[in-house]
């Protein structure tokens, strides 16, 4: 059913759909399910280390052996700010005070990006295809990779951002658009962008000559459909997938999904120091007037970390980052190879009654 072959071909999947890479609330098990139900599953790999990284890659492989995309963080790093630091730490010391946290962490960097501890567990294992957020690593990391065999992705959220990727050698574009939940992708423009995926996927393909990924505001076999007919090769898929059985999300987190219809999402920097959107929750509507003052990406998780672990813990979405795109209201609870079915099965009628 597939006319463009391109994306099926070059990540050796039965359908042109990605689960996305959800750092934190993807599991071995999620992307796993998708890959053997013919998409490519995918994990978020950012915030692991070497070591974890192998256990996580070993304990998916055990159970598929379709192919899998890694994915890393390539942001820059962090300015120091120590009025932005001290700041935060006092915005957040009420809320520590109320889970009983005691003093709010120093603002330190513990998420890095992609370097070469990592880049050496990658290269043992060899999975079929690499992504990455916020630009590329450096050409030599690209290089190694992809003269290893693996298929490397990147996102770019504008036109500008399509070719550079392209010009750096990625073999198909992830096109972002401002509907998406998480984080934006953005790396050439320091305010990034707002252009949604309608407007910003038959840009990017008319912009570069690789296979491009249309990404935010699809959780349907229509919305697949929208996205070929503007010339994506495939799509990407996140939120979606978090209310699957094998995601790895919390029950407040899930419970606000299935509530939600996506009018309550909004991007904020009050988790991480950059805009990813989620459901609006009492700490992003408290932070919402201080957002300009927070340090940057990603210092921020270091003081809300503790946090959001304990509001978890306690059954409270009210410090919990509630990542979530703006087509949540599509939302369905299934299994991962029962959603996947589900979507071709939908852009197959799509695309039929397309055809008249």
């Amino acid at each position: 059913m597939w006319r463009d072959r391109r994306l099926c071909d070059l990540l050796g999947v039965t359908h042109p759909i990605i689960q996305a890479p959800m750092a934190g609330s993807d599991t071995a098990a999620l992307a796993a399910a998708v890959a053997n139900a013919g998409g490519l599953g995918s994990i978020g790999c950012a915030m692991m280390s070497p070591e974890r990284f192998r256990a996580v890659y070993a304990e998916a492989r055990a159970v598929t052996n379709r192919a899998l995309n890694m994915n890393f963080f390539a942001h820059r790093a962090p300015g120091d700010d120590e009025q932005k630091a001290a700041r935060a730490r006092a915005l957040l010391a009420p809320f520590f005070m109320e889970f009983d946290l005691g003093e709010v962490p120093e603002v330190a960097e513990t998420n890095f990006p992609f370097g070469e501890a990592v880049f050496e567990a990658v290269l043992e294992a060899r999975p079929r295809v690499v992504s990455f957020h916020f630009g590329l690593p450096g050409a030599r990391f690209v290089a190694a990779l992809k003269q290893a065999g693996t298929v490397i992705l990147s996102t770019a959220t504008t036109p500008a951002e399509a070719r550079d990727l392209e010009a750096r050698g990625v073999d198909a574009i992830i096109a972002q658009g401002w509907e998406a939940g998480g984080h934006h992708g953005y790396y050439l423009d320091p305010k990034g962008s707002q252009t949604g995926t309608m407007a910003l996927v038959p840009q990017i393909v008319d912009a570069v000559g690789v296979p491009v990924i249309a990404a935010g505001g699809i959780a349907d076999g229509r919305g697949i459909a929208a996205a070929l007919a503007l010339g994506a090769a495939g799509v990407q898929i996140g939120t979606a997938f978090l209310t699957t059985a094998e995601a790895g999300i919390s029950a407040p987190h899930r419970a606000a999904l299935l509530a939600s219809d996506g009018s309550d999402t909004r991007p904020t920097r009050a988790f991480s120091g950059r805009p990813a959107r989620g459901v609006v929750n009492r700490y992003m509507a408290a932070m919402a007037a201080h957002e300009d003052d927070l340090p940057d990406f990603p210092l921020m998780n270091t003081v809300t970390g503790p946090l959001r672990k304990a509001s978890a813990g306690a059954g409270s979405p009210d410090f919990i980052a509630l990542w979530s795109g703006q087509a949540v209201g599509l939302n369905r609870e299934a299994t991962a190879a029962e959603l996947v079915e589900t979507l071709v099965d939908e852009t197959r009628a799509a695309m039929a009654r397309l055809a008249g």
